[in-house]
């Protein structure tokens, strides 16, 4: 890999017309999205009063990435990726006005959340992943890393935004509203991808491939790289934890006294440091190799995790939050936009697809496990569990010799 001497000079992405589209759409669904995340919780806690049942709806949103993820990223190599997009967030915002309409007639049921979730779930499968790889047809490759960066500063911002939201609609003004909310969110989304000029795929061959091969082909390319799959099994049990925290907030902060809106702004707060951290990944992006990132912000996570079961108040919940969630979009941009950079465009689908099944993976079965130990052996003990964990995975981070390797995360090098 060499570094150029004289990088090609790009239009800022400020004034990249496709990227502030695709950008701009996704902050305002981010923000629907956080309303939802937060809401959805909570109205299976009102209706069962079960962390359990909570997990559940977490998990059925995520596990479709495990059981779908591989072939549907094959298919997102030959299909058109921006109708993919446009007819996931419009069936995304059938599936959140449903519920809105099913309180109305006073027929809404847990089961009707799960299949909402679950269906959720599905679609987000095939948006995000076609997301992914069209981000390198619309953004330069020697920006990918700042636009990952802007990306997940700005969704901090519409965390921020949306949880506090969330929280205070649900208490405040009602129910229903949020999920009005999201609906219209996935709408703004779809409307912006349709005014997006460029292709989101270069032109493909005619091929008579089967889906195993074309499938095994991106299995291959992630397993050879071994930076890439390492850094996806540290991804997997990052997410597990963090799946799981969030039903832990939830309960710990009602167990202070904590109302929805308070809840909301324990999230809030929580990301803000997201909003620093991603400020900061496209800087640290740049200065520091991939290794010394997933060492630093791995163990990040080992230190602070505990610290929640020792929180005396609801705003220290949140002030822990932010310090977690301000380390994980710096690894995220490091990890993300190195991979975006080494993956030919033929293989964005499949490779994205491969990668996330495993590192997505860890969210159906966090948010399952959460809600089942704060169930049985409560808020405490489930997040020294999870420390336990976490304290394993730094600890293997430690052995595998990821801070002697050499790649700063730029493009210029990773093209």
């Amino acid at each position: 890999m060499e570094i150029s001497s004289q990088p090609t000079r790009h239009v800022s992405l400020w004034r990249n017309r496709d990227y502030m589209l695709l950008w701009g759409g996704q902050v305002v669904s981010v923000v629907g999205s956080n309303v939802s995340a937060i809401v959805v919780p909570l109205l299976i806690l009102a209706l069962t009063n079960s962390p359990a049942a909570a997990g559940i709806a977490g998990a059925l949103t995520s596990i479709p990435y495990v059981l779908l993820s591989l072939p549907v990223g094959a298919l997102i190599d030959r299909w058109n990726r921006k109708k993919v997009m446009v007819l996931c967030d419009l069936g995304r915002c059938l599936v959140f006005a449903s519920i809105p309409v099913a309180m109305w007639l006073d027929v809404l049921t847990i089961w009707q959340l799960y299949a909402a979730a679950l269906v959720e779930g599905i679609l987000m499968v095939f948006f995000n992943i076609a997301e992914v790889a069209a981000i390198p047809r619309v953004v330069p490759k020697e920006q990918l890393g700042d636009a990952t960066a802007q990306n997940m500063s700005t969704f901090g911002v519409a965390g921020i935004i949306g949880s506090g939201l969330g929280g205070f609609l649900f208490q405040s003004v009602g129910r229903a509203v949020p999920f009005v909310l999201d609906a219209f969110s996935y709408l703004v989304s779809a409307f912006s991808l349709l005014l997006i000029k460029t292709n989101f795929q270069g032109e493909r061959a005619p091929s008579e491939r089967r889906l195993r091969a074309e499938i095994m082909e991106g299995l291959r390319w992630a397993w050879n790289e071994p930076l890439v799959r390492f850094t996806s099994f540290i991804s997997s049990s990052l997410n597990l934890t963090w799946a799981a925290s969030v039903l832990i907030i939830i309960v710990l902060a009602k167990q202070m006294g904590a109302g929805e809106a308070a809840i909301g702004t324990i999230f809030s707060i929580g990301s803000v440091g997201s909003f620093i951290g991603a400020a900061m990944g496209g800087r640290i992006n740049r200065r520091f190799s991939v290794g010394q990132i997933v060492l630093v912000t791995t163990w990040s996570n080992v230190l602070l995790f505990p610290l929640y079961a020792l929180a005396p108040n609801v705003i220290t919940l949140g002030l822990i939050s932010a310090a977690l969630f301000t380390a994980l979009p710096i690894y995220s941009v490091a990890v993300l936009s190195y991979r975006l950079a080494l993956i030919p465009d033929a293989l964005q689908g499949r490779v994205n697809s491969a990668v996330r099944l495993v590192s997505f993976g860890g969210i159906p079965l966090g948010s399952m496990l959460g809600g089942f130990l704060l169930e049985r052996i409560g808020a405490a003990n489930s997040i020294w569990v999870f420390s336990a964990l976490l304290l394993g995975i730094g600890i293997l981070v430690l052995l595998k010799p990821v801070k002697e390797t050499t790649e700063v995360v730029s493009v210029e090098q990773a093209a």
